[in-house]
C-alpha cells in the first residue's frame, strides 16, 4: 500500500506560472515534481480516505498569493485563503486518527520554487524576485491525491470542485 500526498489543484495558468519558476530556480537534479500546494504530506491509501475526499463538496475558489519568503534552504510563494484553511481543518477533523504530527498542524499554504540550496542562493533569489513581486490570485479547482514513490509522485485521483458558487454569481 502506498503513502499518499494531497495537494490543491490550481487553474492551468497559475500552475504554468509556478512550474516555470520551479524549473528556473529548483536544482535540476532534484526537480522531479511540478509545483504543488500540499495540504497533507502523508495519508494512507485507504478506502476511508477516498470516501472522505469524494464527499468534499466545494466550489472552486480564489486564493491570494501574497508574498515570497525564505523557507530556510529555499524560497516559496505564500498563500492566504480562508476557504483553503476551512477545507484543511474539515479534512483534519475527519481524518484525525490517521494523521501524522506534521499534518495535524495549522496549514501554512505555500508553493516552493527553490529548495535544498545554500542560504546565499536563497538571499540572491529573494533579492531578484521581491522588487517585482505583485500579489496575484489563483483559482483552486479541486484536490489531487498522489502516490509517493520514494521521491517521484504518481497521480492517483482527482477530486474536482464545482466550477463556481451560483449564490456568488447572483451577487
Amino acid at each position: 500500500m502506498h503513502t499518499c500526498i494531497l495537494t490543491a489543484r490550481l487553474d492551468k495558468k497559475s500552475q504554468t506560472f509556478f512550474d516555470d519558476r520551479r524549473k528556473l530556480y529548483f536544482p535540476a537534479e532534484r526537480n522531479f515534481l511540478n509545483a504543488h500546494l500540499t495540504l497533507f504530506h502523508k495519508l494512507p491509501d485507504d478506502p476511508e480516505v477516498l470516501l472522505q475526499l469524494e464527499n468534499v463538496v466545494r466550489y472552486s475558489f480564489i486564493a491570494r498569493v501574497y508574498g515570497l519568503k525564505s523557507i530556510g534552504n529555499g524560497v516559496a510563494y505564500f498563500i492566504e485563503s480562508k476557504e483553503l484553511q476551512l477545507l484543511h481543518r474539515q479534512l483534519q477533523q475527519q481524518c484525525q486518527s490517521i494523521l501524522i504530527a506534521q499534518d495535524r498542524q495549522t496549514l501554512r499554504p505555500h508553493i516552493t520554487i527553490q529548495n535544498k540550496v545554500s542560504v546565499e542562493k536563497v538571499k540572491s533569489l529573494l533579492t531578484t524576485l521581491e522588487p517585482t513581486f505583485e500579489p496575484l490570485n489563483i483559482n483552486i479547482e479541486g484536490l489531487d491525491l498522489w502516490h509517493y514513490l520514494d521521491g517521484p509522485w504518481s497521480h492517483y485521483r482527482y477530486f474536482p470542485f464545482q466550477p463556481s458558487n451560483p449564490m456568488l454569481d447572483k451577487a
